[in-house]
């Protein structure tokens, strides 16, 4: 049987990179987003993909897109959270609070409704199981300086992924979180520019390519039933993460 993943945030970055990786490995594969003609251009035409365009901060809209992936394959086997915001660099008195809601709608509470989204078709469908992977961060761990919104968005996602992972064992669906660190994506490529750090200075950081991130998580998605990765860091090798700050 075909496999399934939705993507989320699927229609730029690690989003596209990993959407075409699974395409070509013979997935079908929905694509999540706000955007349709970026949506299409990481689908690439390809008969497997699945064009799903909406905002994963809406409940409902999470739900019907759910659905139409449910009516269309039958079944999903994984999905990965993936769609995300950032803010500039700015310590915490300099942050408007409804920009600091705004990040955590789209890196908290998406991840929340497409994993609750998962959660009941995997655990409805018959055999039943799947997999959630959830993208987390270098600053689930550490953060950058003037990333408050950023940095707590991710440390919740951990506490997401955690308890997901407890509370599907007795449904045979398996959680796991990727932290990435430094990827050649949109939201990451000022790093390569200089970004501030910890000691004040600006400097560029090393970089790494976009589908290493996909590989990793391709992966994750082939391990068998009753395996699981449940935390994975993927990085730059030279990225000041350890030893940061």
């Amino acid at each position: 049987m075909t496999k399934t993943i939705l993507v989320t945030g699927a229609g730029s970055g690690i989003g596209r990179a990993t959407a075409r990786l699974f395409l070509a490995n013979g997935w079908r594969v929905g694509l999540i987003g706000r955007r349709a003609d970026a949506l299409s251009d990481s689908a690439e035409a390809h008969p497997n993909a699945l064009i799903l365009q909406g905002d994963v901060t809406h409940a409902a809209t999470v739900e019907a897109l759910f659905d139409r992936a449910m009516n269309e394959w039958g079944r999903l086997d994984l999905v990965f959270n993936n769609a995300g915001r950032n803010l500039g660099a700015n310590t915490i008195d300099q942050i408007a609070p409804d920009d600091f809601r705004a990040v955590l709608d789209v890196n908290v509470t998406g991840v929340f409704l497409c994993a609750r989204a998962a959660f009941a078709r995997m655990r409805a469908q018959n055999p039943q199981g799947g997999r959630i992977i959830n993208n987390g961060s270098i600053s689930a761990h550490a953060p950058r300086p003037g990333s408050i919104a950023y940095t707590a968005a991710k440390h919740a996602v951990t506490g997401i992924t955690r308890t997901l992972s407890l509370d599907g064992r007795p449904f045979n669906i398996a959680c796991g979180q990727i932290d990435i660190g430094n990827a050649m994506s949109g939201m990451a490529d000022r790093m390569a520019k200089g970004v501030p750090q910890a000691d004040g200075s600006i400097k560029p950081e090393a970089m790494m390519d976009v589908s290493v991130v996909a590989d990793t998580l391709f992966h994750m998605a082939s391990l068998p039933d009753g395996a699981n990765v449940p935390f994975v860091t993927v990085m730059a090798t030279n990225m000041p993460f350890i030893g940061r700050g």
